[in-house]
């Protein structure tokens, strides 16, 4: 049994993690996928408009798989890795990527887009969507919701203080589009099955989304790593839920 233990833990622990393909988890975890299909939805969207941004693009995969991309289409990107990706797969599709920290201003002038899109965003500048989106114009994105994951993360960190579970929460992305001078028409929460097969999973999924478990290492959770995994070997897949959820606003035309 610990011989098992500590060869899942060690391959775990020395693959590579950079960048946001989570194919080394195939057959390892699964996780359900939202409904509304965010990739298709956002690449119908995109086919109807002459002018779009998606901010944070990452490695411009997303983006990448839309059938149709618009006339002008750009995109933003802080993280230098991700901005050469980003460029290498949008380029030959007439996108231009701009590198952009993630703070105001957007650096794009007043009433630029028709479109605004982002898949799960780390902050949402609501201003400033508001301001680079022309009149009758959408924001489109899907966000992480609160308390995502935290079955785990309360296995490692003990249970976790309010402020900190209703975090991301949808109805406060409502308040501060409208307070931004938008109106929202689609607003849509969903809690996900996630299922982790093995302890390398669980190692993998921390080390790759740092944020879980700030300071994440195998070393100083050994114990309590080797006990998830005679669980795991006992009762089957440890289940968590990720939440998400969709949100549409539109600028008054």
């Amino acid at each position: 049994m610990s011989h098992a233990f500590d060869d899942l833990v060690a391959e775990a622990e020395t693959v590579p993690v950079d960048g946001w393909d989570f194919s080394w988890l195939d057959g390892r975890a699964t996780e359900q996928r939202p409904s509304w299909g965010y990739q298709r939805a956002m690449g119908e969207r995109l086919a109807r408009v002459s002018a779009a941004l998606d901010i944070q693009t990452g490695g411009g995969e997303v983006l990448a798989g839309a059938p149709k991309l618009p006339v002008l289409m750009a995109a933003t990107e802080s993280w230098p890795p991700n901005v050469a990706k980003a460029t290498a797969l949008l380029h030959p599709r007439g996108a231009v990527v701009v590198t952009d920290e993630d703070e105001p201003p957007l650096p794009f002038a007043d009433a630029a887009f028709d479109l605004v899109t982002s898949r799960h965003p780390v902050t949402v500048w609501w201003a400033e969507v508001a301001r680079v989106l022309r009149p009758g114009g959408t924001y489109f994105s899907q966000q992480v919701g609160p308390a995502s994951v935290f079955e785990l993360v309360e296995y490692f960190l003990g249970p976790q203080p309010e402020e900190i579970r209703r975090k991301r929460d949808p109805e406060d992305a409502r308040r501060e589009a409208v307070a931004a001078g938008l109106e929202v028409v689609d607003l849509r929460p969903e809690s996900l099955r996630t299922e982790f097969y093995d302890i390398g999973a669980v190692v993998y999924f921390l080390r790759k989304v740092i944020w879980m478990v700030p300071g994440f290492s195998v070393d100083q959770y050994r114990d309590r790593l080797r006990q998830l995994h005679d669980r795991i070997e006992s009762q089957g897949p440890f289940v968590a839920h990720t939440t998400r959820y969709l949100i549409e606003a539109r600028k008054p035309g």
